[in-house]
């Protein structure tokens, strides 16, 4: 499968997990399952020797697991999708015949400059520099960029693979034809990329996250309802529907003539809730402790609580998504 794939394609695909990611380089593992599931040969370069080894042999242990739970992505086995994987301390060699490159390091700016840097020294003109980050906008991540036409972001919801939504946010300098060559590529791998027209703070995704939060936030601090209930109010209310359809669909479908119907029948109502709103939490003052308190008598925040709590998730996660597979 994998000469092909190559062969068919006459390129081969570079992913980059240059120094150590939050999550313990979930996100680059990630992003690389994802890759090798499409059928592209896959680079990863990390700057401390011997992680990218170390990373291939936990990427190999996830798609056995995923095999067995019959929940793999692609056509190729899971021993064929990690022979697609290679790792790499030097950065010239992990580039070498890349046309594509994903970089995941943490979200410190001059660190994303600075790598970005590295790169364009090392590729083609013609090569794609992507970055992974989720709250830099890429006029800054890419500033130091000479050739900033051929840069974007493609900011991935965590965890990727069960996650399949990509934010494509451009450069203003981005020329049109790398957005398609990704978006190109983010379906051919089985992901959902939508395209922001242009960089705008948070993205899309964080900007209606952060909405989401603060007035849970404020829910919870002003006394109006408690953590497990505002989660219950996501999870078995808006999320119910959310997870197959989006706000703009459900307005449409909720009322007689579609979304002019909507708005002319909910529309001010919904205008005098938005101006009862409050102003944006101070989520980190003495308001803050009792909802954090809250929390952790539900899911205590060490490491144990949690980790089951997130492999729960991933759990779940995977069986929805193989439901919106299956419909």
């Amino acid at each position: 499968m994998r000469g092909k794939q190559e062969k068919e394609l006459g390129i081969s695909r570079f992913e980059l997990s240059a120094g150590r990611k939050d999550n313990n380089g979930l996100i680059g593992r990630s992003w690389a399952m994802v890759f090798a599931s499409g059928g592209y040969s896959v680079k990863i370069y990390d700057n401390q020797p011997g992680q990218s080894t170390k990373a291939i042999v936990e990427i190999k242990k996830q798609l056995q697991e995923l095999e067995d739970a019959q929940m793999l992505r692609g056509e190729a086995t899971a021993l064929q999708q990690v022979a697609l994987i290679s790792s790499y301390d030097d950065l010239s060699q992990a580039l070498e015949g890349a046309f594509f490159v994903q970089e995941c390091v943490f979200e410190q700016l001059e660190v994303k400059q600075s790598i970005f840097q590295d790169i364009e020294r090392l590729v083609g003109k013609d090569v794609i520099l992507s970055s992974s980050t989720s709250c830099l906008v890429p006029s800054n991540v890419f500033s130091k960029v000479q050739n900033r036409s051929r840069c974007l972001v493609s900011h991935p919801v965590n965890p990727p693979y069960y996650v399949k939504l990509v934010e494509l946010v451009p450069h203003p300098e981005t020329a049109p034809a790398v957005m398609d060559t990704t978006h190109t590529l983010m379906t051919k791998v089985g992901q959902a990329p939508v395209r922001l027209r242009k960089e705008i703070d948070g993205f899309a995704l964080n900007r209606v996250q952060a909405a989401i939060i603060a007035e849970s936030w404020r829910l919870v601090q002003d006394g109006i309802i408690s953590v497990k209930d505002i989660d219950l109010v996501m999870s078995e209310g808006l999320g119910m529907r959310y997870a197959f359809i989006g706000p703009m669909e459900t307005m449409h479908l909720n009322a007689p003539e579609g979304l002019e119907d909507y708005m002319k029948r909910y529309g001010p109502g919904i205008q005098r809730v938005l101006t009862s709103f409050g102003p944006v939490p101070d989520f980190c003052g003495e308001g803050s402790k009792g909802i954090i308190n809250e929390m952790c008598e539900l899911i205590p925040s060490d490491e144990q609580h949690l980790s089951a709590r997130k492999d729960r998730r991933d759990q779940l996660l995977m069986g929805l998504a193989k439901l919106k597979k299956d419909h």
